[in-house]
């Protein structure tokens, strides 16, 4: 048979390019895609946890006070807030391409800031302006990814995709352990300005969102495009199927971000909401906070509490990839729930032993840590699964925002914690949190497995 390429002659409806868009295997532009943003949040990911590995030092050579570490932790989690929710906002206006290259922009010109930091108030500012960056780069980017991707390949390919974060977050690990006690502090931000020099120039090799483009009435140029991946599967010798006449017509193109406190959005929005908070206040106030923990309150020398620290993020990375291969198979909701009250069991223990040795901390922290880190890194593909094109991007950023408001409490509270009273007391306040993560999962949390996005989100 021979392959014929795709033309359209007149602008076709909405409805049909989804569809057409929702039959086709991973094309060429998609790889490229999956390159390009997946470089760039795997330094999203590494800048946001540079100063974990450099904190060590920092809190010595500065003399930081518990409060002052738990500040420089958070402020980048701050910036973080308002970050998701100003990109999420523009990217619904000015296309998702336009929004992530402003943010690598953003992220990495703050983290040459960094370098010439001197104090502490410096380094809270220049971490504030970066966290506004990275906090609007992986919302963004997992509306772009999503809205490319059939249902039935969309959990696998999206969270193969986010794995990337967690391998940046154990690179940081990786370096802080290698570098830091050779060149000091600053190495960490200085491999930060990577995605400048590899993921800026390669923007130009992708597209823009086919859905986005219909919500923006540009019917004819996401034809174009999906015609384009058609074409390039068929020259490879792909054989497309029929497209499908199931798919459901949308309701209307365009909406504001009040459409996600109306109707159907907003249990699932304070749902959401609830799970970014529960999950991410425990994962990052561990990430950011035991390499210090182990180098201030049990005097591990700086390679061993770096070393302990990485190995903490090479957990979370394994047990991201389990869950990448497999959440499609189980399901969104049975997941969450499994994880959240399975993560709960050894900061129970962690409690109750005392939390008084390293090892015990590295342990059952760890096992929280890989266990909760299956629900962080795949909330992104969950909340763009739950809103319509139109509130896509604005939804993942309202969502991701108050991760950055849990993941600013979650140093504080620990600082704070450690300061006025014992590191065990740290553990039966995450066990609580969990606890309720996972009985608001149980109750509220809505499967999407293996259905349209235009099915789950009119």
């Amino acid at each position: 048979m021979v392959a014929h390429a795709v033309t359209v002659d007149t602008v076709p409806s909405v409805e049909s390019i989804i569809a057409r868009l929702e039959r086709l295997p991973i094309s060429r532009e998609l790889t490229v895609a999956r390159i390009v943003i997946g470089s760039a949040t795997f330094f999203d990911a590494y800048t946001v946890l540079a100063i974990a590995y450099a904190m060590p030092v920092l809190a010595r050579e500065w003399n930081l006070t518990p409060g002052q570490i738990g500040a420089i932790l958070s402020a980048g989690y701050l910036g973080q807030f308002f970050g998701a929710l100003f990109f999420g906002w523009l990217a619904e206006r000015i296309g998702r391409l336009n929004v992530l290259l402003i943010t690598v922009v953003v992220f990495t010109s703050m983290d040459l800031a960094c370098l010439f930091a001197w104090d502490a108030t410096s380094m809270m500012a220049f971490r504030f302006v970066q966290g506004i960056g990275t906090g609007g780069e992986v919302p963004v980017a997992s509306a772009y990814m999503n809205e490319f991707v059939s249902a039935k390949r969309r959990g696998r390919f999206f969270l193969l995709y986010e794995v990337l974060f967690l391998f940046g977050l154990l690179s940081a690990g990786l370096i802080g352990y290698f570098l830091v006690p050779i060149y000091g502090w600053q190495a960490m931000f200085i491999v930060g300005l990577a995605p400048a020099i590899l993921t800026i120039p390669m923007r130009w090799f992708m597209v823009e969102s086919p859905r986005w483009l219909l919500t923006v009435g540009r019917a004819q140029q996401a034809s174009d495009i999906v015609a384009r991946m058609e074409n390039g599967l068929m020259r490879r010798g792909v054989a497309l199927e029929p497209p499908s006449a199931a798919v459901r017509p949308l309701d209307k193109a365009r909406s504001d971000i009040r459409e996600l406190f109306r109707g159907i959005y907003l249990p699932r929005t304070l749902m959401l909401v609830a799970l970014w908070v529960c999950s991410y206040m425990i994962a990052n106030g561990l990430i950011t906070w035991l390499p210090t923990l182990y180098r201030q309150i049990f005097q591990l020398p700086l390679q061993t509490s770096l070393a302990y620290g990485f190995t903490t993020s090479a957990f979370g990375c394994l047990a991201a990839l389990f869950c990448a291969l497999y959440i499609d198979k189980v399901g969104r909701k049975v997941w969450y729930t499994s994880a959240f009250f399975l993560a709960a069991v050894p900061t129970v223990i962690l409690a109750i032993l005392g939390a008084t040795s390293a090892l015990e901390v590295l342990i059952f922290a760890t096992a929280t840590y890989a266990i909760i880190q299956t629900v962080t890194f795949s909330l992104y593909l969950y909340s763009a699964e739950l809103y319509p094109t139109r509130l896509r991007a604005v939804g993942a950023g309202f969502g991701s925002a108050w991760l950055r408001i849990a993941s600013s409490i979650g140093p504080l509270l620990v600082g704070w914690v450690v300061g006025n009273y014992s590191i065990n007391y740290v553990f039966v306040v995450f066990g609580i949190v969990l606890a309720i993560g996972g009985i608001i999962c149980l109750l509220f949390a809505i499967e999407t497995k293996g259905r349209v996005l235009e099915e789950l989100s009119p």
